[in-house]
């Protein structure tokens, strides 16, 4: 099966997800959170520097609870603009 490639939205929301991770895990290293998510620290650096830009829900999920962030606040930071993309919940 071949993989679509990522549009430049999607890469862009990928980076601003994992800039957002990376911000909510201040001093904490890598290493522990990823570990209380359940994740390898490399598929956490994968997210923080926007490498693995379609992380799972599941993989956010956990993330997002270690890191005492809310979904919806994540999902509302990592939304488009009206200049940036499409207005994903009316297509």
């Amino acid at each position: 099966m071949v993989r679509t490639p990522l549009t430049p939205f999607e890469r862009e929301r990928g980076e601003r997800l994992g800039a957002l991770l990376r911000q909510a895990r201040g001093e904490r290293s890598m290493v522990r959170i990823a570990a209380e998510a359940n994740l390898s620290a490399e598929t956490l650096r994968k997210i923080e520097t926007g490498r693995a830009p379609t992380p799972a829900f599941f993989t956010v999920v956990s993330l997002a609870s270690v890191l005492g962030l809310s979904l919806d606040e994540l999902a509302e930071l990592c939304a488009p603009t009206a200049e940036e993309g499409p207005d994903l919940l009316s297509a």
